[in-house]
């Protein structure tokens, strides 16, 4: 530990830019010539990760961290000395923190008042200074029952399921996306919880636990009762996350925008790949009636894809599989009031390894692997393209 400790003192005078590190850096970094779709960009907005310049002053008295009014972050104050790192919250209380080059922003300090996703974040590394403080609050459960979630193909759908999902609408034929094709949709798919679950940084969501064998843990840390409807609900995303592969996909949960763009690329590339969503020009639209326009349905990839499919978790999971065989469409649809929307539908042509009784069939009356079958992504959901 006291071999890192110079790398701080060196640290004289430091102007650190939270979002230098932040998840929206990451992927511009990573992907300069792929915008990011808002499905994405709403879930790190200034409402859940307030990220500021922040001036450091670092010297012989510790660490003093500075917002730019006046007063440090908080009332945090940092010192730095030979037993590691205190935090005084300014409440009596305090927490020691060890120099090491962990799982912070590029290494040396991690600082985290606070549980994950509402707490007060502080890394001292080779990228400088960075402070996040995160949403006051968790997001507050609304009664959502896990049921069978329709994007994991090896479940059967429930015997409720059927009329009780408003997801079981957004499965189709691909010989119906036509214009003209009329359609029953709603593309606000609920996610269990009264707002919009944000990202944590890569670095955050590596220290918060995830798997079954430490389900008991994961409880504790987001203070759920077991037993719970929320408990129930985060258990089923759990064991999606960890189910079998389905036929010869390869599926991978990611805890963090960062591991979600890791994975797309690894399996399509960088240099020629898109993230798409859809998009619904009103918020919360209820469920109606749906033309597809005369402006007329594209295809945008032909091969292979990788879909994102948001989860029900207090913060941001993504169930992504990469799937052969697949098309991807932007289809551009017309309500019923005149609200528009710019749906983009993924057709899997080869649905033989499907569970028998999955959601799809069911609605549409067919058979795994005798035709294609479609569903549009809601607006949570994201698929990643070469092209």
């Amino acid at each position: 530990m006291a071999t890192r400790l110079p790398l701080i003192c060196l640290l004289v005078s430091v102007t650190a830019i939270a979002a230098d590190l932040s998840p929206e850096r990451y992927w511009n970094t990573a992907l300069p010539n792929t915008p990011i779709p808002n499905s994405l960009r709403h879930l790190f907005t200034p409402d859940f990760t307030d990220e500021k310049i922040i001036n450091v002053q670092v010297g012989k008295g510790g660490v003093n961290v500075n917002a730019g009014k006046g007063k440090p972050v908080g009332g945090t104050a940092v010192n730095v000395g030979k037993g590691g790192v205190y935090v005084d919250t300014g409440k009596g209380k305090g927490t020691h923190v060890s120099v090491s080059g962990g799982k912070g922003p590029g290494g040396g300090v991690g600082v985290h008042t606070g549980k994950p996703g509402k707490r007060t974040d502080v890394g001292v590394g080779k990228g400088g200074v960075i402070v996040h403080t995160r949403h006051k609050g968790k997001p507050v459960y609304v009664g959502v029952k896990p049921g069978p979630n329709p994007f994991v193909y090896n479940y059967a759908a429930s015997k409720t399921q059927l009329h009780d999902d408003p997801k079981a609408a957004l499965f189709f034929l691909e010989k119906d996306m036509v214009p003209g094709k009329e359609m029953n949709l709603r593309f606000n798919a609920e996610d269990g919880y009264d707002g919009k679950t944000s990202f944590l940084p890569r670095w955050e969501a590596e220290t918060v636990p995830f798997g079954s064998e430490k389900f008991l843990e994961i409880l504790k840390t987001f203070s759920v009762k077991p037993g719970s409807g929320e408990a129930e609900m985060m258990k089923k995303t759990i064991e999606e996350c960890e189910a079998k592969r389905v036929g010869g996909e390869e599926k991978y949960c990611a805890t963090s925008l960062e591991s979600m763009v890791d994975f797309s690329v690894s399996k399509l590339g960088k240099d020629h790949v898109r993230a798409v969503s859809t998009e619904v020009a009103q918020k919360n639209a209820p469920m109606q009636r749906y033309r597809i326009a005369a402006a007329g349905v594209k295809k945008l990839s032909d091969d292979k894809s990788v879909v994102c499919h948001k989860q029900k978790y207090p913060f941001a999971v993504f169930y992504c599989h990469k799937a052969m065989m697949t098309s991807v469409y932007a289809v551009p649809l017309e309500g019923e009031n005149g609200l528009r929307a710019k749906a983009v539908a993924v057709c899997h042509k080869n649905t033989s390894a499907w569970n028998p009784n999955h959601l799809a069939f069911k609605v549409l009356k067919v058979k795994p692997g005798t035709v294609p079958v479609c569903h549009f992504l809601p607006e949570t959901h994201v698929v990643w393209f070469s092209y």
